[in-house]
């Protein structure tokens, strides 16, 4: 126990200490006099003797050191010192340590009323190394006073030797250096050391985030860091960690930071680094939270595992989470007792030794049937009926009708869980076999409807072919399907075929069905439950439909009627602006030809011209043609026919010229084109 105790101080102080380291303000020197070996030759300007003066000294451990020193008689002139230009790198705060000795005025062997114990600390800043002797100028403006530095401790006569130390701040700077300057005014003192600096926040682990030496520029300065090693942030779009440095070099509060260790790696040492799982541990998720030990039948062979395998004959399933056991799957259910009763079966058992390390197990009943001695065993079909199911029992129970009569039958019940598919192997399961009765009358199967009215249905069935005994009579019962078996009362039928008509039912209203057959041995069970419908229905018409439809039929063939009327019409009289392909070879005379392409106006004129047969007809020229239209104006085949269009006009159309192109063999179109002026595309 004692060791113990020691160990967990041990690891405070430890902690304790790393801490602290962290949080002590780095300081980056700028300009140290204590560390020159060389004199420092810096500027002095006085009105008036004595001046600062260089010397060399022993510091408080007796290191030899470059030192000025000033004893002023009196105040009333300025006694002026400056550095040499230091470069303020990447600050823009920096800090000025000075260590001094001041004698006090009243230990002065001459003492005047002038005398001071104070002098004042000004800088100067430049983008250039350009100090010179008189610029700039010795006077407050253009140098900036810092502050005017008294002695907290004095040198007097038999006094004890202290020196005073003190630090100010110079800013904010903006340029690439600045000089320092001194100026006593009736002091006496030594300057022992100057120190330049400025301070900056360290880099700095914490919260799995790591932040970089960060300067500040301001009151507040923001830092932007990163994860540490095997360390994400999640999330789709996440911000990277920040903190905040102060102006005096310390981190200021906590960091905000979403950083967590991959999966495989958990936070150490105070959430500074993300360590590897070690073999046999693993972490599933990147987050918070320890390497764990693998679960139950899994294993991990490797550093770093987000998951453990399982072990040989073990398994997850789908929907298991890694950080689960594996389990197998479980062993067989144990014996199954079954209870005949004719045709049916109630099987019950006890439940599996190993249920495989799971919750979810359910059974499954496997039926066959096996028709004589020899022949191999078949699966049963859907004749046979499970209650409540033949798969996904939940409990130990099952029932089992529809099976045939004197039939002999195995059945197989099986265990299974949630892994039982992975397995290569079949689910564990206990067989029995059991043979029906011989003395019942087998199910009736093949309900179907023949016909169907507004208030009856035909309905027919198969006659079974597996009885023992010759069917005596058939039993129907029948119910509204809206109210349900359970709530309306059966309607009951017998018959000795197997066909039957229900009458007096509802129109348009669903019924179940269910027929049995009864033999010397008595009823048999009841079939299946079919559901038939009465008129109207999908495959039938009430004589309201049918009216309709042939009403509808007659319209539609006075509709056909009327448009062959109209057709044959117009094809007897096609009219003038159609194209009308009619020859003279396809009429008997040249009255019924004209009569055909409605020029039946110029019969006269072509029968006084000579044009009596269709014969000469096919043989009409551009001149015959003019005249038999009418042109007694006497004009030439030489004159321009466009000069007698006015006789035209009123006896042949750009209609009836193009019916003539299409009748006449011979070219005369270009004529009627150019007596009726008609584009040369006219057709």
């Amino acid at each position: 126990m004692e060791l113990f105790s020691r160990n967990v101080c041990a690891l405070w102080i430890m902690v304790l200490l790393e801490f602290l380291l962290e949080t002590v303000a780095d300081e980056e020197v700028l300009m140290n006099t204590k560390t020159e070996i060389s004199d420092l030759k810096w500027t002095t300007n006085s009105g008036s003797k004595p001046e600062w003066e260089e010397i060399s000294g022993l510091d408080e451990e007796s290191n030899s050191v470059r030192t000025y020193q000033i004893c002023q008689v009196d105040g009333l002139s300025s006694h002026w010192l400056r550095s040499k230009l230091i470069e303020r790198r990447e600050a823009s705060q920096v800090y000025v340590e000075l260590k001094f000795t001041m004698i006090e005025c009243s230990s002065r062997t001459t003492h005047h009323r002038s005398c001071k114990e104070t002098f004042n600390l000004y800088y100067y800043e430049s983008d250039t190394d350009d100090a010179t002797a008189t610029h700039p100028a010795w006077m407050e403006n253009p140098y900036t006073k810092v502050d005017t530095v008294a002695a907290d401790f004095l040198l007097r006569k038999g006094g004890e030797k202290k020196f005073n130390v003190k630090t100010l701040r110079l800013g904010p700077l903006t340029k690439r250096g600045f000089y320092l300057a001194f100026q006593a005014q009736g002091a006496c003192m030594a300057l022992l050391s100057v120190r330049v600096f400025f301070k900056k926040c360290p880099a700095l682990t914490r919260s799995l985030s790591v932040f970089p030496e960060t300067v500040p520029r301001s009151l507040v300065q923001e830092a932007v860091g990163q994860c540490v090693a095997n360390a994400v942030q999640p999330g789709p779009n996440p911000r990277p960690p920040k903190m905040f440095c102060g102006e005096d070099g310390q981190w200021e509060d906590q960091p905000t930071t979403t950083c967590t260790c991959l999966p495989g790696f958990e936070a150490s040492h105070g959430d500074m680094e993300c360590r590897v799982c070690p073999v046999g541990r693993f972490k599933m998720g990147s987050g918070p939270g320890p390497c764990s030990v693998c679960p139950d039948s899994s294993h991990t062979g490797e550093t770093g595992s987000a998951s453990c395998g399982c072990r040989p004959g073990f398994y997850r399933a789908p929907s298991d989470s890694p950080d689960t056991p594996c389990t197998r799957p479980p062993s067989s259910p144990r014996s199954p007792v079954p209870q005949v009763n004719d045709t049916s079966l109630t099987l019950e058992w006890s439940e599996p030794l190993d249920s495989g390390g799971r919750s979810d197990l359910t059974y499954s009943v496997e039926c066959r049937m096996c028709p004589a001695p020899g022949v191999p065993c078949a699966p049963c079909g859907d004749g046979v009926n499970y209650r409540p199911s033949q798969t996904g029992i939940q409990g130990r129970r099952v029932s089992i009708w529809g099976l045939r009569p004197h039939t002999t039958y195995s059945f197989t019940v099986m265990a299974l869980n949630g892994v039982s598919p992975l397995t290569l192997q079949g689910p564990a399961g206990d067989t029995i076999n059991i043979t029906t009765s011989p003395n019942v009358p087998v199910l009736v199967s093949g309900l179907r409807k023949i016909a169907a009215t507004e208030s009856s249905l035909t309905l027919h069935w198969n006659t079974p072919t597996q009885s023992h005994y010759r069917i005596l009579q058939y039993q129907l019962r029948y119910c509204e399907k809206e109210r349900g078996f359970e709530e309306c009362s059966y309607h009951y039928m017998e018959s000795n075929l197997n066909e039957v008509v229900l009458s007096d039912l509802r129109r348009a209203t669903q019924y179940e069905v269910q027929v049995r057959a009864r033999t010397l041995a008595g009823y048999g069970s009841f079939g299946q439950a079919v559901v038939f419908r009465t008129l109207p229905d999908d495959d039938s018409s009430s004589p309201v439909l049918v009216t309709g439809i042939l009403i509808a039929t007659g319209m539609l063939v006075l509709i056909i009627a009327i448009a062959a009327v109209i057709c044959c019409k117009r094809r007897s009289h096609p009219p003038l602006d159609q194209h009308f392909p009619l020859t003279p070879a396809s009429c008997g005379t040249v009255s019924d030809w004209l009569r055909a392409i409605k020029m039946e106006r110029y019969e006269e004129s072509f029968l006084q011209d000579g044009y009596t047969s269709m014969q000469l007809l096919t043989h009409i020229t551009t001149d015959q043609g003019s005249a038999a239209f009418g042109n007694n104006s006497g004009w030439s085949s030489e004159e321009d026919p466009v000069q007698h269009r006015g006789s035209w006009d009123s006896k042949l159309n750009s209609r009836e010229c193009a019916l003539l192109s299409e009748a006449s063999t011979h070219t005369h179109t270009h004529t009627c084109r150019r007596l009726l002026s008609l584009p040369e595309n006219f057709v």
